[in-house]
């Protein structure tokens, strides 16, 4: 048997979250790592050089949103976004109904609006306020 056989298939951690189609270019994706963005299996990590492998957890944080990934499969290539599903199984929780319930509320408050005034509006609104100035 061959050494080769037995090592496991590795891959830098900004390329592969460029081909899972987290971000949109590579260079993205190193600069989340390097800000300390990303952890594997819980370690914060700063180089994009890192190597990960199938098995490894990792956390994303961006903005609000927090992903937990566990690795399948390490790509050879970036593909379509249905083909870098299947590279990680997404750990993460789903949403608490509290920020669906807020984000529903905020909507029914909303005026609903009827958009930008006519020319005739604008001068029905400019003849009341001269009227009113008077």
């Amino acid at each position: 048997m061959n050494g080769q056989e037995n090592k496991q298939k590795t891959q830098r951690i900004d390329k592969w979250l460029w081909h899972a189609r987290f971000f949109k270019t590579r260079s993205l994706a190193q600069k989340q790592v390097a800000t300390g963005k990303i952890r594997v299996d819980k370690e914060k990590i700063s180089s994009p050089s890192r190597k990960i492998l199938p098995g490894n957890i990792l956390t994303i944080t961006r903005q609000r949103d927090i992903k937990i990934i566990e690795i399948v499969e390490i790509a050879d290539k970036r593909g379509p976004y249905k083909e870098a599903q299947l590279l990680y199984n997404d750990l993460s929780l789903p949403k608490p109904e509290i920020e669906k319930q807020e984000a529903t509320k905020e909507s029914m408050f909303r005026i609903q609006s009827e958009g930008r005034p006519t020319k005739h509006q604008r001068k029905q609104i400019m003849a009341m306020k001269r009227n009113s100035s008077e």
